[in-house]
């Protein structure tokens, strides 16, 4: 248990990596000029490549979460409603991930009309739900 639980929280670390920085590439995309189609590109291109390297960590995090908590009895049984808030910040930082999939595709759309102050507040999300995840694993509030 303990081999599958350390490559869960190293999935889980890498994933958020990819959480934390795909966002930081959206401030730079909105921030781009018009003109300057060269940098544009540039930045779609590190920000596919980004996306298509954290979708696999995050579904190795998922598969190997999902191991823990049914082939382990992990957070099973009474006593563990942290357990069930937990997987609703997972079901969350999924949607997040999707979210980050639907903006990808409208800036290489040219379809973007957010500006560059909304994406680093989206860039945030994360952190809060990082932070919320831990707490839940660690102190096991309820």
């Amino acid at each position: 248990m303990l081999w599958v639980k350390s490559f869960h929280i190293v999935f889980v670390a890498s994933w958020f990596a990819g959480l934390f920085y795909l966002p930081r590439i959206f401030v730079n995309l909105a921030m781009v000029p018009p003109e300057s189609g060269a940098e544009r590109e540039r930045l779609l291109l590190m920000a596919g490549k980004l996306f298509r390297f954290m979708t696999p960590l995050a579904l190795l995090a998922l598969a190997l979460g999902l191991w823990l908590w049914l082939g382990y009895g992990i957070g099973r049984g009474p006593g563990n409603g942290w357990m069930h808030a937990k997987l609703l910040v997972v079901l969350l930082l999924l949607g997040y991930h999707h979210a980050c999939w639907r903006l990808l595709a409208s800036f290489r759309k040219g379809a973007n009309r957010r500006g560059h102050v909304w994406f680093r507040w989206f860039n945030e999300v994360p952190v809060a739900l990082l932070v919320v995840a831990v707490i839940f694993v660690v102190v096991k509030p309820f």
